[in-house]
């Protein structure tokens, strides 16, 4: 439970400047999509090799864009199968005006038991290493999950609770889901990084 505190908390220890970055990143999300993905894996690198320290400060750089166009495309080859299988479920539903939104929220769940099972490994593996095709290996992913099983479960418990707190944000004292959501993925950088193995860090590895 100890990691979960500190994925908890670690965000409050982040700079003024690096809040007001990351909120704008999330305000402004279609346009700053891959800086903000870029920048949730130098948050990782960051808590892995450096935990003492708080929050990285945002340095717009072109690794850290490299960075968030190789996150960006993980992210839609996991999603693409399920926004495929989208219309042919819901016409295997039926023809209830429904028949989407269930759909779309079965496909949903779906993808987020994939995205847990495969990113926080892969992702936590090339932000220390800079290696590209650490993001897919998936093979490499599975075998981290039995290796670590206990530590992963409590990083899913850490993500998907700080998701619904995020979430919650929208409705929360006013404090809007902008900020919910920027917190919500700084606790998963530095969740996913308690599942970083001390190795030789490669040269290319994401920025800070």
């Amino acid at each position: 439970m100890r990691l979960v505190a500190e994925s908890f908390a670690w965000p409050f220890r982040g700079k003024l400047t690096t809040w007001i970055w990351g909120c704008a990143c999330v305000l402004f999300l279609p346009l700053l999509f891959i800086p903000l993905l870029g920048y949730a894996l130098v948050a990782t690198r960051s808590a892995a090799l450096y935990p003492d320290l708080p929050p990285p400060p945002w340095r717009i750089s072109l690794p850290l864009i490299a960075t968030g166009l190789l996150m960006s495309i993980v992210v839609i080859v996991t999603v693409l199968p399920f926004a495929l299988a989208l219309n042919p479920l819901a016409t295997a539903l039926g023809d209830s005006a429904y028949s989407h939104v269930i759909a779309f929220f079965v496909l949903l769940f779906l993808w987020g038991l994939l995205a847990l099972l495969l990113l926080p490994h892969a992702t936590s593996t090339y932000a220390t290493t800079g290696v590209y095709t650490d993001l897919f290996d998936v093979t490499a992913a599975l075998r981290g999950v039995r290796r670590d099983f206990a530590t992963w479960n409590l990083v899913v418990a850490a993500m998907v609770t700080a998701w619904a707190i995020g979430i919650a944000c929208a409705g929360l004292l006013c404090v809007g889901i902008v900020p919910g959501v920027f917190y919500a993925i700084l606790v998963s950088a530095h969740a996913a990084a308690a599942l970083h193995h001390p190795i030789a860090t490669n040269p290319g590895s994401p920025a800070r």
